[in-house]
C-alpha cells in the first residue's frame, strides 16, 4: 500500500506539490465570508477500529484556518487552546505548530494514544481523557475552544455550557468541518450513491444536520462563518482507506462490505484519470464568543 505514517504528508501537502504517496494534494481558493447572528458511548467508541485509516487518509485542514484565527480572533502563540474531540491530532498539530499550549481532549483511548505518539515532539501538548460535555478542565482556563470534524457528535446544549465554563471571559469558540462535496463531479455523485446504498447509518450521522442549525448553538451570541476549498487525491488503495476511515462504512464481515468494495472498484475505474480520483471539500469555520 502506497502510504506512510507521517503527519506532514497528510496534513501539509501544498498546491502543486506531489507527495511520495500521491494520496493527498491540496488546492485552495479564497475565503468566502458570511456573518450570521452527546458525545454518547457509541460516538466515543465507533472509531476505535479505524484509527490507522483515520491517520493515513483523513484530510487535514488548510493552514489558512490558523491565519483566519489570527486575524479575526486575535490568536497568539501564548493563548491556551482546548481542542475538543481532538482524535489523532489532525487539527491539534496546526495549533501546536503555531506555538500554542493545547489541551487535546479526546475520550477514545485508541485515538488519544495515537495522537500522543504522533505529537510527542511538542512539549506544549497536554492530552486529556474527557468529553465535550465533561472536559475535566478547570473553569476559566482556556482562551480558545476548538472542535474540528467533531461537534455533530456532541450533546450541544451540554457542550456549550461546558465551553462557557472553561473559557476565560472574552474567549472564542471555533467549530470546523471539512465538508465533502457530493455533487460537483460525476465521481463524487457516484461515491455519494455508494454511501447511501451501503453505509450503515450514513444519513443519520451526516454533520450537515448540525451545521444547518449552528445558530442555535451560538445563540444568543453572534458568530461568523468563513469557507475555503481544498482537494484530496487518491489512488485506489487510498480511496479504499479513506472509505474505511468513516464510521458509517461497514467493516469486513458485514453483509454490505463485499458489494460496497466491488462498487468502489467500479466507480474508481469509471472515473480515474492517470490512476487518481479526487475528493473536493469546503472547509467551513464557524467562530464567535459564547
Amino acid at each position: 500500500m502506497k502510504t506512510k505514517e507521517t503527519l506532514n504528508v497528510n496534513y501539509h501537502a501544498l498546491e502543486g506539490e506531489q507527495t511520495a504517496t500521491r494520496i493527498v494534494s491540496r488546492e485552495r481558493a479564497p475565503w468566502t465570508r458570511y456573518t450570521v447572528g452527546l458525545m454518547t458511548k457509541s460516538a466515543t467508541t465507533r472509531f476505535s477500529d479505524r484509527v490507522d485509516n483515520y491517520v493515513r487518509y483523513r484530510p487535514g485542514y488548510p493552514p489558512e484556518v490558523i491565519d483566519l484565527l489570527r486575524t479575526e480572533c486575535g490568536l497568539e502563540p501564548e493563548h491556551t487552546v482546548a481542542d475538543i474531540a481532538s482524535g489523532t491530532g489532525i487539527f491539534t498539530l496546526l495549533l501546536l505548530e503555531n506555538g500554542n499550549p493545547v489541551f487535546a481532549v479526546e475520550p477514545n483511548t485508541e485515538m488519544r494514544g495515537t495522537g500522543e505518539r504522533l505529537l510527542s515532539a511538542y512539549p506544549r501538548l497536554s492530552t486529556v481523557g474527557g468529553t465535550a460535555e465533561e472536559t475535566t478542565l478547570e473553569s476559566n482556563s482556556v482562551d480558545f475552544v476548538t472542535a474540528a470534524q467533531a461537534a455533530h457528535w456532541f450533546d450541544l446544549p451540554r457542550a456549550r455550557a461546558e465551553f462557557v465554563r472553561i473559557l476565560k471571559p472574552g474567549g472564542w469558540c471555533v467549530l470546523i468541518w471539512n465538508e465533502r462535496r457530493t455533487d460537483s463531479t460525476p465521481f463524487l455523485r457516484d461515491y455519494e450513491k455508494l454511501l447511501l446504498t451501503y453505509g450503515t447509518d450514513y444519513k443519520e450521522v451526516r454533520h450537515e444536520k448540525t451545521t444547518a442549525t449552528i445558530d442555535t448553538f451560538f445563540a444568543p451570541a453572534p458568530f461568523q462563518e468563513r469557507n475555503t476549498y481544498s482537494r484530496q487525491d487518491f489512488d485506489y488503495d487510498g480511496l479504499a482507506g479513506r472509505l474505511g476511515s468513516s464510521s458509517y462504512a461497514p467493516s469486513e464481515g458485514h453483509s454490505n462490505y463485499e458489494p460496497m468494495m466491488q462498487e468502489l472498484r467500479r466507480i474508481f475505474e469509471a472515473h480515474e484519470k492517470n490512476g487518481i480520483v479526487s475528493f473536493e471539500y469546503d472547509t467551513r469555520v464557524f467562530y464567535g464568543r459564547l
